[in-house]
């Protein structure tokens, strides 16, 4: 049930993915470009209006994720899923039927409202209602639909690229109704997830919630015993005031500022990473650097993105969210660097190096989409308290879909030839290694270890683990972590020589 809502990453990847085609469709080009002069029948999209028609999404996205948290915390999880695909239907139904750019440019807004409400609260969904065992996969699977919304657009768009007329643009974007009806039909069955129904005072209701998503009945132990925890960290969050966007950015004892820098600054550094630039302009990038049929080579490593992404979910659970992101940084680091020293150093036009920069960037793509594509969601979902989950959350997409807007913005200017850009082509890669030589420095001292830990447990990590203690003498090891019903302070029971901490939580009998 839970993995079902991943649904709405289709919604997301396919959005992002369908538009990087249609700015190189002829009859997009011809409804909205202008004619070429030094190309006879040829049209000309501008890098502004590339810019423009790519970015005014992310400017939809980043409202409709600030949009999330209210509507998440006023009318539930669920309800707040299919409220999202009504406003994407209207950003569809405006492009599709578009004559005119502003028409257009005004449906890729409202569509981004609906893709920002998405994105926030598909992974709050699935990480309020994971067991903690295989939250970490299910959350994951998100990332894993993202990926397969990116290859069915770049299949869709090859297929329709040929036709001469406005069908060839309008078949690819008409095709997310399908998405957002599959996703909204589908919540009308689903659950709303159990802590929220405890935020909101309906206990009866988060009983059976969790019943159903854990296939027990309500009054099974295991179940009460969930809920007694949901309750306890609920109230202790209510005794110290934390529900409000200030809330998410004061200094407590239970880190809430840091956790709330922590996401916003992993959910940057994603975007970062440069993956929106090859998803965005991938084909424009390719047909630049004189890649044959660049339509082909985007579907290529559409396929590597699905594929990849798959052992990333079992590895979310397995080997753990800092081995996974810590990898995953460097080898993206080395793969964006050779991209442009290739750049610098050869021909790209040649077809040794055209074939070396394909590889590399494929193998770019398989690092991301195995360790920070899925993972940067999973620590998002799981790392705030419930009063201020979903406020924090908004605030961390937010911060992805500002720099997918900034990014999706400056990469025309920063990568494309012509007069006012600056040209850099395959060296943009120099900008994009940086980053991710960054990426490697933050979760090293930002990210702690959250695997095979329940939502409350994760609260009570934070409350003893500090970014500053990285040492092994200093760094917290969590074995056993229960909530208390009468308090969320660990008692530490245990303290080797070594240095290895060791908190043990004791539970009151009721």
């Amino acid at each position: 049930m839970v993995t079902f809502a991943a649904f709405g990453g289709i919604i997301i990847g396919y959005d992002t993915g369908t538009i990087n085609g249609i700015l190189q469709m002829a009859d997009w080009r011809k409804t909205f470009g202008q004619p070429d002069p030094s190309r006879n029948g040829q049209f000309l999209v501008s890098t502004s209006l590339q810019s423009a028609v790519v970015s005014i999404l992310s400017a939809g996205t980043l409202l409709g994720a600030l949009g999330g948290a209210p509507t998440a915390d006023a009318w539930g999880r669920r309800i707040g899923m299919m409220f999202s695909c009504l406003v994407l239907c209207l950003g569809v139904a405006l492009q599709t039927g578009a004559s005119d750019l502003a028409t257009f440019i005004v449906g890729r807004f409202f569509a981004g409202l609906g893709v920002g409400l998405v994105s926030i609260l598909v992974p709050l969904y699935q990480s309020e209602c994971s067991p903690k065992q295989i939250r970490g996969a299910i959350v994951s699977c998100y990332s894993f639909t993202i990926t397969l919304g990116l290859l069915l657009s770049s299949v869709i768009n090859n297929t329709t690229k040929d036709r001469e007329n406005h069908s060839s643009w309008r078949i690819p974007i008409a095709i997310q109704f399908i998405w957002a009806f599959v996703l909204f039909t589908g919540m009308l069955w689903l659950p709303e997830t159990p802590r929220w129904l405890m935020r909101d005072d309906r206990a009866i209701a988060a009983a059976k919630s969790l019943a159903r998503l854990r296939s027990l009945p309500p009054d099974h132990d295991e179940v009460q015993t969930e809920l007694g925890d949901i309750a306890a960290a609920l109230e202790r969050e209510k005794r110290v005031g934390q529900g409000s966007y200030r809330d998410c950015l004061r200094i407590t004892p239970n880190k809430i500022s840091l956790r709330t820098f922590s996401a916003i600054a992993i959910q940057a550094l994603q975007q970062l990473t440069g993956i929106t630039f090859i998803f965005y302009y991938g084909t424009t990038f390719f047909a630049n650097a004189g890649i044959g049929n660049p339509f082909l080579v985007t579907v290529i490593v559409n396929v590597v993105n699905l594929l990849t992404t798959v052992p990333g979910i079992w590895g979310a659970d397995n080997l753990g969210r800092r081995p996974l992101l810590l990898g995953g940084a460097v080898v993206m680091c080395i793969c964006a660097f050779l991209v442009s020293i290739l750049g610098v150093t050869t021909s790209v036009h040649d077809l040794s190096p055209q074939r070396a920069v394909i590889a590399l960037v494929c193998i770019y793509i398989a690092a991301f989409a195995s360790t920070w594509g899925p993972i940067a969601w999973v620590v998002t979902g799981e790392i705030f308290p419930l009063n201020v989950r979903a406020k924090a959350m908004s605030l961390s997409v937010a911060s992805h879909w500002l720099f997918n807007w900034a990014i999706s913005f400056a990469a025309p200017y920063l990568a494309n030839p012509g007069a006012g850009n600056a040209d850099l082509g395959v060296k943009v890669f120099f900008v994009w290694g940086s980053t991710c030589a960054l990426c490697v420095v933050f979760v090293y001292l930002f990210i702690p270890e959250t695997k095979g830990l329940s939502l409350e447990q994760v609260d009570i990590l934070y409350q003893q683990w500090s970014p500053v203690a990285r040492t092994r003498r200093q760094q917290v090891s969590v074995t056993t972590l229960n909530i208390s019903d009468e308090t969320s302070e660990c008692e530490k029971v245990e303290q080797s020589t070594e240095g290895e901490g060791k908190e043990k939580c004791c539970r009151d009998s009721v």
